[in-house]
């Protein structure tokens, strides 16, 4: 099954952050698809090491 993640990514001083909530991961890039990709592989990483829990399917969503 493959897994979806969310990515927050920002410029902060000279290069992009991105961000995965769910993971507390975080990474960053001189382009945003470099910041993405770089997220993505230090996640792969984490959940080699860290595999998630068999749960259901999350639901983001926001309020106020």
């Amino acid at each position: 099954m493959t897994q979806r993640f969310t990515a927050i990514v920002y410029w902060e001083d000279d290069v992009y952050v991105a961000q995965c909530p769910e993971m507390g991961t975080a990474s960053q890039g001189d382009t945003v698809e470099e910041a993405i990709a770089n997220l993505k592989e230090a996640t792969e990483l984490y959940l080699e090491e860290f595999p998630l829990p068999k749960t259901s399917p999350r639901l983001l969503t926001t309020f106020q």
